[in-house]
């Protein structure tokens, strides 16, 4: 076989690569940095579609509280967005602030 003969399988070989490969380990990548970057607090959603506000991560577990007083805990992967950031020490919302502060 020469090379001409192989260059078409070549040729699909890498653009697979860069048009599923590649893109697939962005977004997983992605994902895994934002499970990581979920702190107690935070609003998130499931990949079920339950909305809830965490209460405490672990690397196997994370407590979200979806109703006032009802925890449930599911697994980090789970977490679809998140859809507001916990606060750090010292940062307050937007909606917070009032009319004097602005």
């Amino acid at each position: 076989m020469d090379i001409v003969s192989l260059a078409p399988i070549l040729l699909l070989v890498v653009a697979f690569y860069f048009l599923l490969i590649r893109p697939q380990r962005n977004r997983a990548k992605a994902q895994q940095a934002m499970i990581a970057a979920i702190l107690p607090g935070a609003r998130v959603m499931t990949t079920a579609g339950i909305f809830g506000t965490v209460l405490a991560v672990t690397d196997e577990v994370m407590s979200i509280e979806i109703a006032p007083g009802i925890a449930m805990e599911v697994l980090p992967a789970a977490v679809a967005r998140v859809i507001e950031p916990a606060l750090k020490d010292g940062e307050i919302k937007h909606e917070q602030l009032g009319p004097e502060d602005l």
